[in-house]
């Protein structure tokens, strides 16, 4: 079965992007690639830090991180080649629009105070990245058993050439920008 989000893709958002646009191709048409999460930890903390971000990001995307290893040491920032940083997670089709869908949907209404994401936080080739201040915006996590807040960073890859075709894709897909 098709996630929500992905047959919403294909009924109604290909066709208004290919309207709007003008597009003469079906593969011009822009969509999601890949969506890569990412938490990072200060080497600094106990040692226990790593592996709860490990847990909890796998209980978020529902697939097992992959850990983040340094690869030159810096002596300002207590760190040294080959010491674990943190962990990410890299999310492709089904997951990853059910992904996607739970963010827009249930997670992201859930900060304080909000009022939409950035619409500059696009990179110039169509990727939006989005920084969450803390994990537990995400229904999967208990909020009993966390230790310590941990943010993460979510990038989302299309394959639009340009950030107005890849605002238009999200903006149909459903996140909710500021104005």
């Amino acid at each position: 079965m098709k996630p929500r989000l992905f047959e919403k893709y294909l009924n109604e958002v290909r066709q208004a992007l290919k309207e709007k646009r003008g597009y003469q191709n079906v593969h011009q048409i822009p969509q999601i690639e890949k969506i890569v999460i990412n938490m990072g930890v200060s080497a600094s903390l106990e040692k226990g830090a790593l592996e709860d971000a490990i847990k909890e990001l796998g209980q978020i995307s529902g697939r097992k991180p992959v850990i983040n290893v340094s690869r030159k040491s810096i002596a300002n920032f207590k760190l040294r080649k080959g010491q674990n940083i943190g962990c990410r997670v890299t999310l492709r089709r089904e997951i990853m629009y059910e992904f996607f869908d739970r963010l827009v949907s249930t997670a992201l209404p859930r900060i304080r105070d909000f009022r939409g994401v950035s619409p500059k936080q696009f990179d110039g080739r169509g990727t939006y990245s989005l920084g969450v201040p803390d994990q537990t915006i995400f229904p999967e996590i208990e909020l009993e058993k966390i230790k310590r807040t941990q943010g993460m960073d979510i990038t989302i890859v299309t394959s639009a050439p340009t950030n107005e075709e890849a605002y238009d894709l999200l903006k149909m897909l459903g996140m909710p920008f500021s104005k």
